[in-house]
């Protein structure tokens, strides 16, 4: 059963909530709502089994979670820090993708995060370009120029991508909610303004980087910058494919992080 909160600056959020025990809250990367992502919701469910709490929510601007104006990262950690006092008042992230750098940016900015795990966090690279390319695309934003703008954030990725996306009916809804991925854009673009080390020295929570046993290098490359920008950070190869994981092993490993990171925190 969908639950809503609403957020102090008036956003109404629907999430999914599991189970019973330290929470774990997921982050969705460019694009994904619940209903398109039956991936993480069978993670949730299965993680919520092993004795923790599961929270899947729409981010702004996407699914049952409408909302207008600028849809920026202020905003996004606002709905986060709401989640988490939902949740409890602490809990675990876990990002996917863009996701990551969204929950980096949460653990650095102070909000009650007890641990993260990170799916491929699209954070190697030349930071000049990861710059450039975030630039460029709040200002297609900005424009609204919103069809150039959901291009050029596919840019990089397999063409194939793109390309199916363009053939879905679904298609006309993604162009209009790529407004929902300007979160997403300034904290890829927080997350290249300086060296890793110095943006995550204050991160001071267990850190789990993952990436999937079948993936693009700049997943693993993003893995070992982390896990070499952080201390303690651990990595971990999973079994998934192509940016996604694997629900049941997932779950498990979640779970099990969850628990202990929580335990640590005491």
């Amino acid at each position: 059963m969908t639950h809503f909160l609403t957020t102090p600056r008036g956003d109404r959020v629907a999430y999914d909530r599991t189970g019973e025990g330290p929470a774990l809250i997921f982050i969705a990367g460019a694009g994904p709502s619940r209903a398109g992502d039956a991936v993480t919701t069978e993670t949730a469910e299965r993680a919520a089994e092993r004795g923790i709490t599961t929270i899947v929510f729409d981010r702004l601007g996407r699914g049952e979670t409408q909302a207008d104006g600028v849809l920026d990262l202020d905003r996004e950690l606002e709905t986060l820090a709401a989640l988490i006092e939902e949740a409890g008042g602490f809990a675990v992230l876990c990002g996917h993708s863009s996701g990551c750098s969204i929950a980096l940016a949460a653990a650095v900015s102070g909000l009650p995060v007890v641990g993260l795990a990170l799916w491929e966090a699209p954070i190697a690279g030349d930071p000049a370009e990861a710059r450039a390319w975030a630039t460029e695309f709040l200002r297609l934003l900005d424009a609204g120029e919103l069809e150039p703008a959901l291009e050029w954030y596919m840019k990089d990725m397999p063409p194939e991508w793109l390309a199916g996306a363009k053939q879905s009916p679904d298609y006309p809804a993604m162009v209009a909610a790529v407004v929902s991925q300007r979160a997403d854009a300034e904290s890829l673009l927080w997350a290249a303004s300086a060296p890793h080390s110095e943006l995550f020295a204050e991160i001071g929570v267990p850190v789990l980087t993952m990436h999937g046993e079948q993936t693009f290098d700049e997943m693993i490359a993003s893995s070992a910058d982390i896990a070499a920008s952080i201390e303690g950070a651990v990595t971990k190869v999973m079994p998934g494919a192509h940016h996604s994981w694997e629900p049941g092993p997932m779950a498990e490993e979640l779970a099990r992080f969850t628990i202990a990171s929580f335990a640590a925190s005491r």
